[in-house]
């Protein structure tokens, strides 16, 4: 995944404001298996909202939230209070839902 600009991040952010978060991370933190929902969530949906339920300093967040875009090959498109937002775009392009400008 290349890196999005501050444009195409806030085109992102918009269309996930009326997402639900599918994924809830609670005080298991990240394992393989939320790896593997998270990707196939992203296979899915292409732009996911991911909550995070027990950890509530930022700097956590962040660590976490870098190491499942790495772990998932998606892009972190933003983080609004404990919630984050991933994107990545479907392998195939004819099925691709979301177009970035």
């Amino acid at each position: 995944m290349t890196t999005l600009t501050g444009f195409q991040k806030k085109y992102l952010r918009g269309l996930a404001h009326g997402l639900k978060p599918i994924i809830l991370i609670g005080k298991e933190g990240i394992t393989d298996t939320l790896i593997r929902a998270i990707d196939e969530g992203l296979s899915q949906h292409e732009l996911i909202k991911i909550k995070f339920n027990e950890f509530k300093d930022k700097d956590q967040k962040m660590a976490f939230s870098g190491e499942l875009s790495a772990g998932t090959g998606s892009a972190l498109v933003g983080m609004i209070g404990h919630t984050v937002i991933f994107f990545r775009s479907h392998a195939d392009p004819a099925k691709r839902k979301i177009q970035v400008p």
